[in-house]
């Protein structure tokens, strides 16, 4: 049997106007001399494809996509629709931030048929994207929010909570804010402090003090309780959408499914095989330019790894999985992958199987992170 062809792509933007101190993302800043390369190699990395492959979700991340200059942003549309036409009712995302996103631009990604803008806000307040880092204010949002509702049918914020200094008042008036604009979909992060960044430094020299564990608890189960009241549906732990207005694209991965990946540390996942780009821009560029692989990693994984990863993101989903589907579908059941974890989360009541699906209970969703290693374990 011919093995079936991904049917989503992902493709990585390096660039920034600066690195956020709790990014730890794959990026450069201050260096958009590398645009034009970056975009010559892009090009010379999809050759390796042979033919344009069709796909049902397309999505640009970084980085920032749309910090690039029109002309650059431009042609980073055109490889992406040469390579990856999108099929009929199918989903293109672009990541953006509130200072990038104007009239001209927002005029290009309509051409082009970008179908979901994710807005990197944050935070509306000063004080707190001054923390973060950030370069915008709550006036570029409004105005980002009104560009890219004026072409694209889905709009995404994405929000920071646990930020040092933070009260549950300040994160109530953030989500009360984003209500108000009425987006398609929210996104809620609880901050994290990543080795290698600068608030990583910054909280090993005290500089830094984390939001106590119970405080940042309730701030997760405040976005629940607010969102899901002003009607979307939390449908994965930090995911919450209109109706009709979940990620497909990212659904793919928590399903386990298949997906093309081209840029600085991107990765792909096709036939069993994960192989992942150089983290470096600059070496990417080189190697592509020189004619050489830009793959630094690359792993054939075992069919219970693979069964074992497949688990642990669909149950990131609020549906949880089907049991017997999930056995069908990946070879083996989920007593065989979570030998004596199952009964344990069970009896702690951090998991539950209800009408044949295995799922986290909402106690599980604010430990998820601690629960995952126990399926991964072999």
């Amino acid at each position: 049997m011919t093995p079936m062809s991904p049917r989503a792509a992902y493709i990585h933007v390096p660039f920034c106007r600066h690195r956020c101190g709790y990014c730890n993302f794959t990026l450069v800043a201050g260096r958009d001399d590398l645009v034009g390369a970056y975009l010559d190699a892009l090009s010379l990395e999809l050759r390796e494809l042979s033919q344009p492959r069709d796909v049902d979700t397309l999505f640009f991340g970084g980085g920032t996509p749309t910090h690039l200059a029109e002309d650059e942003l431009r042609r980073l549309m055109e490889i992406g629709r040469e390579w990856f036409p999108l099929a009929s009712g199918g989903e293109w995302s672009v990541e953006a931030n509130p200072i990038d996103l104007e009239s001209r631009k927002s005029q290009m990604l309509k051409e082009a048929g970008v179908t979901r803008v994710s807005l990197g806000v944050q935070s509306f307040h000063a004080w707190k994207l001054k923390a973060l880092e950030r370069d915008h204010d709550a006036a570029m949002i409004i105005a980002a929010m009104g560009f890219a509702r004026g072409f694209a049918p889905s709009v995404s914020l994405d929000l920071i909570f646990g930020v040092p200094g933070e009260a549950l008042a300040d994160w109530q008036r953030d989500l009360e804010t984003a209500i108000e604009l009425a987006p398609d979909h929210v996104s809620t992060y609880g901050l994290t402090f990543e080795k290698g960044t600068a608030f990583w430094s910054r909280l090993s020299h005290g500089e830094l003090a984390r939001v106590e564990e119970e405080i940042e608890r309730q701030m997760y189960e405040m976005a629940i309780d607010m969102l899901t009241a002003a009607g979307f549906e939390h449908y994965e732990v930090s995911n919450f959408a209109r109706p009709g207005h979940r990620c497909r694209h990212n659904e793919n991965y928590w399903r386990g499914g298949q997906y093309f990946a081209a840029g600085p540390g991107a990765a792909r996942f096709i036939n069993g095989l994960r192989e992942t780009n150089h983290r470096s821009t600059t070496t990417y560029i080189r190697r592509i330019l020189a004619g050489e692989s830009a793959v630094a990693e690359s792993e054939q994984l075992a069919t219970e790894d693979a069964a074992r990863e497949r688990l642990v993101f669909a149950l990131r989903r609020l549906e949880g999985i089907d049991v017997e589907q999930f056995a069908v579908e990946s070879g083996f059941s989920v007593v065989e992958l979570a030998a004596d974890a199952l009964p344990r989360l069970l009896d702690l009541g951090l998991m539950e199987i209800a009408a044949g699906r295995l799922k986290l209970t909402r106690r599980g969703l604010l430990v998820s992170d601690a629960i995952w290693p126990e399926f991964l374990r072999v």
